[in-house]
């Protein structure tokens, strides 16, 4: 092996170690006897997970994280679809100014997006509705949709459209037929990126969100101010959890987007 690349090899697990040392070193006080952050740790326990799994605040905000973040991907991934073919279809002018304005809700920060949601909703009854988060959410995710979506239409041979409309299929049935079944892996992606924003997402819920949608991160942040109790590393590990599982389903997917494209 060439130096170069074992140094480029060096390089990219000091900077994974960097990325995963913080996880590492919070993660094993959820199964500590004591209660508080401390090390090294008192003894092993699960108390901290029979806590959470049966907590009236705990459990319903994990409940709610998944129902908004299902109901966010879904919305995402079809809006998030619609939108990248659209632009990938289009050639018009402007169209990048159109991505761009698509791309916003990634690169703009979350607090901006949040007074924008809460001015926008407020006048309509969404604030404080699970509606208004969903919507909210979706908002977020939908960037992610676009970007993966647009990347596999890449692979996409306009060719077998204009070949279905010379068959009499309508755009609608040659899209759902032809085009759907070909950039599915990519648009299953981009959902499951959406769902893993809205999992994470903190800000936008504090400013939308009423006592009946809290949600697990927001659960988290208020007990941080609240009363700090070790409960939290036992939903922090929760999260990282389902993150993992997340990450798999998009690999696996991304693996079977390469394998089809071959």
């Amino acid at each position: 092996m060439r130096p170069a690349r074992i140094l480029l090899w060096a390089f990219g697990l000091l900077a994974l170690l960097f990325l995963v040392a913080p996880v590492l070193a919070v993660l094993p006080l959820s199964f500590s006897a004591g209660s508080f952050l401390s090390y090294p740790l008192p003894g092993l326990s699960l108390r901290w997970y029979a806590d959470f799994w049966t907590s009236s605040f705990w459990l319903p905000a994990l409940w709610n994280s998944l129902r908004i973040g299902t109901g966010a991907a879904l919305l995402a991934g079809t809006l998030g679809t619609l939108a990248a073919f659209g632009l990938w279809r289009a050639r018009f002018p402007g169209r990048m100014l159109v991505l761009a304005v698509a791309m916003a809700p990634m690169v703009v920060p979350a607090i901006v997006v949040a007074v924008a949601l809460l001015l926008a909703f407020g006048p309509l009854g969404l604030s404080n509705s699970f509606t208004g988060l969903v919507l909210a959410h979706a908002t977020l995710g939908a960037p992610f949709v676009v970007v993966t979506v647009l990347a596999a239409l890449e692979q996409f041979d306009p060719v077998q459209l204009r070949a279905a409309a010379a068959c009499g299929a309508s755009p609608v049935r040659a899209f759902r037929r032809i085009c759907l079944p070909q950039i599915l892996p990519g648009v299953a992606a981009g959902a499951l990126f959406a769902f893993a924003t809205s999992l994470d997402e903190v800000t936008v819920t504090l400013f939308l969100a009423g006592p009946a949608q809290r949600t697990l991160p927001r659960q988290m942040f208020s007990g941080l101010n609240d009363q700090l109790s070790l409960t939290i590393m036992a939903a922090a590990m929760v999260m990282v959890l389902l993150s993992v599982l997340l990450l798999l389903a998009v690999t696996l997917l991304r693996r079977r987007g390469e394998a089809s494209s071959r």
